[in-house]
């Protein structure tokens, strides 16, 4: 019987440290929000504040009216892609990638299919675009205008197969740092006037993922894009990968080239908004959220804001105006807890409430406080 190929084993702080610095979390990069968008591949928004704080944490000098202006020019857009969940994207993977995870969102349709009966689909999308083309239009619009031709169908069925069979994105000022607006949509195509291309290839896409998340399994990408069958990319591209395993014997790829820092490496404390993908895009999520805590970040389907120390979860954390309030799940060394408050008041001096470009440096009336937060 032939024996099991063995790798080297990457440990918990092996893997916890090379992601941190895909993630730009180990030290601020000094990229632009464009560029950050990018490597990242998108930034989960289902709120409209956490990609400006995922951005904070990640970009030296990093002012919420950067990502804000790319915004408002359409060089970044917010649409439903991966795990159909709304992501910040730059146009181009925009354009690129919702092809690559539409079969993902044709499978969502089917769950709804109970009240969808008797509706023609392909008709459906073509009503639907034509109507959002026309101008940008609310769910509840669409909902509405769908219902002329299917009063019996079930709204949110309707609403959901809108929502799956387009590639819809939230026009500004939504998404627009210090503005509001409601959520209205139209195509993709249509808000960046650029037809739709072809899916990016997969093989492409898997090498950009470990890029920003490697070293992973073939599951962990899985995971991240809420796509299945992904193994036969990692086969092809194994000559060219480097080939690992976690303490669990799971293989994991990554690219030759890319940082896989020493496990002692400093790790600074950051201060991370919910639904960040840094604790979203893995199967196996020890590699930064302990199983100890696992289950804490969450309260039933509202995740919250994380501090990572020695980068890892050690905490949760709430703004409001000027003052944060941190608590922490365990006591900290006193050198750690100091560097939490200056890591907080920078924060708070560039992201808190009524702020609209941010300060370079902490201070200006900024409060950390230490306490329990009330979910």
């Amino acid at each position: 019987m032939a024996s099991r190929t063995t790798h080297p084993v990457l440990g918990t702080r092996a893997l916890n440290r090379a992601t941190l610095a895909r993630q730009l979390l180990l030290s601020r990069a000094e990229m632009s929000a464009g560029d950050a968008v990018a490597h990242l591949l998108g930034l989960q928004a289902q709120n409209v504040k956490p990609p400006y704080f995922q951005l904070h944490a990640r970009l030296a000098g990093f002012r919420p009216a950067e990502l804000a202006g790319l915004m408002e020019s359409r060089e970044v857009v917010r649409m439903v892609t991966m795990r159909s969940t709304i992501h910040t994207h730059t146009a181009h993977d925009a354009l690129a990638l919702r092809p690559l995870v539409q079969p993902a969102r044709d499978r969502e349709v089917t769950y709804f299919r109970k009240g969808l009966a008797g509706v023609d689909l392909d008709r459906l999308a073509q009503r639907a675009r034509a109507f959002v083309e026309s101008e940008p239009r609310t769910m509840g619009e669409i909902r509405e205008e769908l219902l002329k031709e299917w009063p019996d169908a079930d709204p949110q069925s309707l609403s959901v197969a809108a929502r799956c069979r387009l590639p819809l994105v939230q026009v500004t000022p939504r998404g627009v740092w210090g503005r509001s607006g409601q959520v209205r949509l139209t195509t993709v195509e249509t808000w960046l006037g650029e037809p739709a291309g072809a899916a990016q290839p997969v093989d492409e896409v898997v090498l950009r993922y470990l890029a920003a998340f490697g070293p992973a399994s073939v599951k962990d990408m899985q995971t991240w894009a809420g796509l299945t069958q992904l193994r036969e990319a990692f086969e092809r591209l194994r000559p060219g990968l480097l080939v690992f395993q976690d303490e669990n014997g799971v293989e994991l790829f990554d690219l030759p080239d890319a940082p896989r820092p020493d496990v002692d490496a400093p790790a600074p404390p950051r201060f991370l908004p919910e639904f960040d993908n840094l604790l979203l895009s893995h199967a196996d999520r020890a590699r930064v959220v302990a199983p100890e805590i696992k289950g804490r970040t969450w309260t039933g389907n509202q995740a919250h804001c994380t501090l990572l120390v020695d980068g890892f979860v050690a905490g949760l954390w709430k703004l409001e105006g000027q003052v944060l309030t941190v608590e922490l799940f365990g006591p900290v060394p006193k050198a750690a807890k100091a560097e939490i408050i200056a890591e907080g008041e920078l924060m708070v001096a560039g992201m808190g409430e009524g702020t609209t470009e941010g300060t370079a440096d902490g201070g200006g009336g900024a409060a950390v406080r230490f306490g329990a937060i009330n979910p």
